[in-house]
């Protein structure tokens, strides 16, 4: 994994780091829950201003609604990302969430044919997966 951290804006909310010509920013584990879109926005605009080009957020964050597909809550976050032109990494164990829902399977299974939305476990996945990507 190349990541090399960005050194220039520390800020114990967010990293900013290089996987070979991708910048992600990093949402750090712990803090506020991601329960709505405006906190969405908020990370999006960092990585906007970092000049990201993949927002990556752990599981950890995002409010338990974002896995209950009924709720919008995924779907209003993704959209977000894809009309700022960012790519968004769900990162972590996803596991519990999947056993209880199979349109939640459907749709991991589905993006992870696409390029705008992955979930990876961990950020040497997702340094995989852009390299393939």
């Amino acid at each position: 994994m190349n990541n090399v951290a960005d050194a220039s804006a520390p800020n114990p909310d967010f990293t900013v780091l290089s996987f070979g010509a991708e910048r992600v920013l990093v949402c750090a584990e712990a803090g506020a829950p991601i329960a709505d879109a405006r906190a969405a926005t908020d990370l999006i605009g960092e990585a906007s201003f970092a000049g990201a080009t993949v927002l990556a957020l752990p599981v950890s964050r995002l409010d338990a609604a974002f896995f209950r597909l009924a709720s919008g809550l995924a779907g209003e976050i993704a959209q977000k990302a894809v009309n700022y032109r960012l790519r968004l990494a769900v990162v972590g164990d996803i596991q519990a969430y999947l056993q209880r829902s199979q349109p939640l399977r459907d749709w991991v299974r589905e993006c992870g044919e696409g390029r705008a939305l992955m979930f990876v476990a961990d950020l040497d996945e997702l340094a995989r997966a852009l390299e393939r990507r």
